[in-house]
């Protein structure tokens, strides 16, 4: 034996083996094929280069994280933006409330200076919504 015939057969033996690969490749296919006419779905082709098809979806899948987490610091930053501007609404509301219920007080005192007994206005009176008897 000569190392030209063992070089050939280590090539031949390579030869079987990316032989059957393909083989295997061309069988997928094929059965893939006569499944999607069985199924009433459709099924994905079998992409020829595996490899190229897992990096080009590791890289879409990639850019779709990044652009995720692109959109949660935006919302982050609106959310932010969004709470800065009700503490600063809050503030103003809160002179708006004291000085609200101090009117209401303001209000009832003169008005209850104002009201004169029997007056049909006055609640307190217990005349009021009552009908003479005869």
């Amino acid at each position: 034996m000569s190392e030209s015939d063992a070089g050939g057969r280590e090539s031949g033996s390579g030869n079987r083996v990316s032989r059957s690969v393909e083989e295997f490749v061309g069988q997928l296919r094929s059965f893939t094929d006569r499944a999607r006419g069985v199924v009433p779905f459709s099924l994905p082709r079998l992409p020829s280069p595996p490899g190229a098809l897992s990096a080009a979806q590791l890289r879409a899948i990639d850019r779709a994280v990044r652009s995720q987490r692109q959109q949660i610091a935006a919302m982050t930053a609106q959310l932010q933006a969004f709470d800065e501007q009700l503490a600063v609404f809050e503030r103003i509301l809160d002179p708006l409330v004291e000085w609200s219920a101090t009117w209401a007080r303001l209000e009832e005192s003169v008005a209850d200076l104002v009201r004169r007994p029997g007056d049909p206005a006055d609640p307190d009176d217990g005349t009021a919504g009552t009908t003479p008897r005869a």
